[in-house]
């Protein structure tokens, strides 16, 4: 039996707007979810904003409802036994919530520790355990309001960790922090592992991912669209060329023309600083080193590279694909003009 197991996990928003003739409108955020995680296995989901990623960690966790479809930690049901479930999980989110900054770092987790029903007699060695474990032994009686984002986060970590969990859902965790704090937290990440805890964590940072995680999963438009370790993933841009090509104010309009090349097959622009980053993927023996400075016209070029694929590369490629076939269905479905005209008849 897996440690979390979702099957057709499905989960639909409903609005309603307008006073005198109100319309009811349907957002589908998750459609058809089917995902196991191994015990004691660090498990990616991946996915670009609003893909779906945090609603499924929610109804994983609890926290909302599915609409349809069914999710198992632990053997336990989420939707009918979601007390025994959140007895076995911790859940970890990025960002400054869920910590009281005027309370010192040991006072937030005796605070916690209470919520948790640690047993009193076992809190004042298991928070000294986590404080060690998450780097922060000798910062504990200093106030929260006074703590990076990197140390924020590791008390986070300190913070789900307090009762056991056997499953830990890491949201976002190293979101905003800095290289060094980035590489504190994997190193605890990894820590946890080697401990057993299963853990599922959703990143934005690709490097994060191919370090840590044994098997990702990359979610688009609510479904999974890929699933395997990241050298599975990897290797379904083997057969291309990478070109990486620094620019100074490039528009929409040239990255237009970029993807219409003949041979490109996705087209990623990465701003840093002043500068804009084009990484342009191609079938390999197709050299677009000229054809994609021509269509970059009079835009101003700094450096030129040629590189090996990567999981980014890998990533994009799936979530572009997931794009265009989306297109393509819409547009399929989409009644031509003339249909549209003689319904309005």
């Amino acid at each position: 039996m897996p440690a979390i197991e979702a099957v057709d996990l499905c989960r639909t928003y409903s609005s309603r707007t307008g006073w005198l003739s109100p319309r009811r409108s349907h957002v589908d955020a998750v459609r058809g979810v089917s995902l196991d995680v191994g015990h004691g296995e660090l498990f990616g989901l991946l996915g670009p904003n609003g893909a779906g990623k945090t609603t499924t960690i929610k109804m994983l966790n609890t926290l909302l409802l599915p609409t349809s479809g069914t999710a198992r930690v632990l053997g336990y049901d989420v939707a009918r036994d979601p007390v025994a479930v959140r007895r076995r999980i911790g859940y970890i989110f990025g960002g400054d919530r869920g910590l009281y900054d005027r309370l010192s770092a040991m006072d937030n987790l005796r605070y916690f520790a209470e919520i948790y029903h640690v047993d009193p007699r076992e809190q004042r060695g298991r928070i000294a355990e986590l404080l060690e474990l998450v780097g922060l032994s000798g910062r504990e009686k200093e106030r929260v309001e006074g703590f990076s984002r990197g140390m924020r986060q590791r008390l986070h970590i300190a913070r789900g960790l307090l009762h056991r969990p056997d499953v830990l859902f890491l949201d976002e965790p190293s979101i905003g922090v800095d290289p060094v704090a980035a590489r504190d937290l994997r190193h605890t990440i990894r820590t946890l592992k080697e401990r057993g805890t299963t853990v599922l964590l959703t990143t934005h940072y690709m490097a994060e991912a191919d370090e840590l995680c044994d098997r990702i999963a990359v979610i688009a438009a609510g479904t999974i669209q890929a699933l395997g370790t990241p050298a599975e993933l990897k290797a379904r841009v083997t057969d291309r060329d990478i070109l990486e090509v620094e620019v100074y104010g490039a528009g929409e309009e040239h990255v237009t023309r970029i993807r219409r090349l003949s041979g490109v097959e996705a087209v990623q622009v990465e701003e840093r600083g002043t500068a804009q980053t084009v990484v342009v993927q191609s079938r390999r023996g197709t050299d677009q080193h000229s054809a994609v400075l021509t269509a970059l016209g009079s835009v101003r070029v700094g450096r030129v590279t040629h590189r090996e694929p990567s999981l980014e590369d890998a990533y994009v490629a799936i979530v572009e694909g997931a794009t265009d076939s989306a297109r393509a269905t819409e547009t399929h479905l989409m009644p031509s003009s003339r249909s549209a005209a003689g319904q309005g008849n």
